[in-house]
């Protein structure tokens, strides 16, 4: 198997320093962010491409349009933005991110926001990595309400699958689209304390022996049914934001994740 780090898993390292880190993982695949750091609201797209080459990363994605399926007000705007960034920095991809304020968005409507954001990205090369969320509140909360608006859309390959481990938990899910998905996302859960249903952002930690959301069985479906891309560390939790060795930690959910799979 394959590891991406995104760059939320170490926030407080500059951005050549993250990149420094990962390469002593052994991993060249990234993530980077406009909000958890904001690389894109703080470094050039041309700054960014330039460490990459130096360093050799690539970058999977910038993390995330939100919300991507309400096509509405400064979206438009904010999307074109976020994808010429991509263009020029390098990044092969565009993470999507639906409404999730309890506020329901019509299927219709969702497609709709796909085929305005489709232009977009094919004039600039990028995949649409889609991801529902699966939060109670949110307003596309499964892989299989994405695949059907992806469908609709005309699934030419623009659009791809985010499978995340901690939102495939939380919604209930039990179906996977390995042939579908374009990366993974993972996470952890180890509060004892906390229902599935109350599970936040602020819950997710590095996988590990104590992890709640079955992440190691929900690789190996992934892998079994012939996933092959990379999985990407996307942790949340404060905990992890305040580790005085985030490499270290990182370092040890790798190998538990190995030698469990």
């Amino acid at each position: 198997m394959r590891f991406a780090i995104n760059h939320i898993s170490a926030p407080k390292l500059p951005l050549a320093e993250f990149f420094a880190v990962c390469r002593r993982l052994g991993v060249s695949d990234v993530e980077i962010r406009n909000d958890i750091p904001d690389v894109m609201g703080s470094m050039s797209a041309r700054d960014v491409r330039a460490e990459a080459a130096a360093q050799g990363i690539t970058i999977l994605s910038i993390n995330a349009l939100y919300p991507f399926n309400v096509w509405s007000g400064d979206l438009p705007g904010r999307a074109q933005k976020m994808a010429d960034y991509a263009a020029e920095c390098g990044a092969q991809a565009l993470v999507m991110c639906p409404l999730n304020d309890g506020n329901k968005v019509a299927h219709s409507r969702v497609v709709e926001a796909l085929d305005a954001m489709k232009p977009i990205l094919t004039q600039r090369g990028l995949t649409g990595l889609v991801e529902p969320l699966g939060f109670p509140i949110s307003s596309l909360r499964t892989k299989a309400e994405a695949i059907a608006a992806i469908t609709e859309a005309g699934d030419d390959g623009t659009y791809r699958l985010m499978h995340d481990t901690f939102h495939h938990h939380l919604a209930g899910e039990t179906q996977f689209y390995p042939r579908r998905t374009g990366l993974v996302h993972i996470s952890g859960v180890r509060d004892t304390a906390v229902a599935v249903a109350d599970m936040l952002d602020a819950h997710r930690v590095l996988v590990d022996d104590a992890d709640r959301l079955e992440n190691i069985e929900q690789i190996r479906a992934l892998l079994a049914a012939g996933y092959e891309g990379p999985f990407s560390f996307e942790p949340f939790a404060a905990e992890v934001h305040e580790l005085a060795d985030p490499e270290a930690a990182l370092r040890a959910s790798m190998d538990y994740i190995r030698a469990s799979v």
